[in-house]
């Protein structure tokens, strides 16, 4: 089988090496750029997978290839349509997992092959979480595609009625924090341990004209080392 693949990132890496091993799979090129999507037409691949490219492909080119295109999202989809869904998953209260879906003229929309949730505690961050849908995403991509490639697997179309989508506009806005605007606990917490991405200055708040950048570290009480404090406020006595 011919394969096209488009992608960037760490995950995407991972399945185009795993790809490039498999035996009957001829991956004829890695497209990282939007001016390169001209090769689809040239090459006429069976398939194009994507995992982790940035840019939309137009209808007409998800047409060439004779077995259309696949993506691999790092969201439980449909509610983890979108930017950085890893994000969203914590804000939102939403499943964090991964899916492989059929391309389609939107965004995140197209019928589903496969989906996989993964483990979400209140004391990860955006990090692990996402460190998380990595390794989720490579092995659910290796488990799915032999049915991919024999064509036995049954796509199933998205319901919209718990769908979620967000753009990079909305991640942004996310950043913004207001030092005036009211939260709960546990929405400011949701939001910051979201946000906190080491290395990345995520979460910023402006307090007297200064800019400030804020992460949050959360323990659960059995990480805590043994016998340390548990956390209240001790009194000091003065001379």
């Amino acid at each position: 089988m011919d394969v096209l693949f488009l992608g960037t990132n760490n995950m995407g890496l991972e399945i185009y090496e795993w790809l490039c091993e498999r035996d009957g799979v001829n991956v004829q090129a890695m497209i990282t750029t939007e001016d390169q999507l001209q090769l689809v037409e040239e090459l006429q691949p069976d398939i194009a997978v994507a995992v982790g490219y940035r840019h939309i492909v137009p209808e007409s080119v998800l047409e060439i290839p004779k077995h259309g295109f696949i993506n691999v999202h790092p969201g439980h989809l449909p509610e983890g349509r979108g930017f950085n869904p890893n994000v969203w998953s914590i804000v939102e209260g939403h499943p964090a997992g991964v899916s492989i879906h059929q391309m389609d003229a939107g965004i995140d929309t197209g019928a589903i092959l496969a989906t996989r949730e993964v483990e979400a505690r209140f004391d990860d961050n955006g990090r692990d979480v996402y460190e998380r849908l990595e390794t989720a995403a490579v092995e659910l991509f290796a488990e799915t595609w032999p049915e991919i490639e024999s064509g036995e697997i049954e796509p199933v179309p998205q319901e919209d009625t718990d769908s979620s989508m967000h753009k990079k506009s909305d991640f942004e806005d996310l950043c913004k924090l207001d030092a005036d605007e009211e939260y709960t606990v546990r929405e400011l917490l949701d939001v910051l341990r979201a946000l906190t991405y080491p290395p990345f200055n995520n979460a910023r708040v402006e307090v007297d004209g200064e800019r400030y950048y804020v992460e949050v570290d959360i323990t659960h009480e059995d990480d805590v080392e043994s016998g340390a404090s548990s956390g209240t406020i001790s009194s000091y006595e003065s001379d």
